[in-house]
């Protein structure tokens, strides 16, 4: 059964790690198709951080648009999968490091997660996506 839009942006708001699907390029290739952390509150914008120069950024960028997809298997199977363009390619801050690791990680893991990661992973940026097409689906008891 379809979920409401209520109880899709609900569910996507809920820190599941997505999978997020991009366009590989015209080669005949395969979406490129990594797990990804990503922050979204109803009703707005999704967004990433990722590596400024990584391929899913340049790939982003060439494509202008990207797909997420999250799902679980308990209480029921349940699954939503949202695409649409890139609206803002930025910098990334601290604070915004800070607020994704704090939704995916124990609050006694954040500071030290994030100390590491601003350091060791290289100039970073926030990628802004606008939800524009949705498919979702609650397949019941697993």
């Amino acid at each position: 059964m379809a979920l409401s839009r209520e109880e899709r942006e609900q569910f996507l708001a809920e820190p599941h790690i997505a999978a997020l699907a991009v366009d590989a390029g015209e080669d005949g290739r395969a979406p490129l198709t990594v797990p990804i952390w990503y922050q979204y509150a109803p009703g707005g914008d999704i967004w990433i951080m990722t590596g400024r120069d990584s391929r899913k950024g340049r790939l982003i960028a060439e494509s202008g648009r990207f797909c997420l997809m999250v799902d679980r298997v308990e209480p029921t199977v349940r699954y939503v999968s949202v695409e649409g363009p890139v609206t803002e390619t930025v910098p990334a801050t601290r604070e915004q490091l800070v607020e994704m690791s704090s939704r995916y990680l124990a609050a006694q893991k954040v500071e030290g997660y994030v100390d590491f990661a601003w350091k060791e992973h290289g100039d970073q940026v926030v990628i802004h996506m606008r939800p524009q097409r949705w498919v979702s689906s609650d397949l019941g008891e697993a």
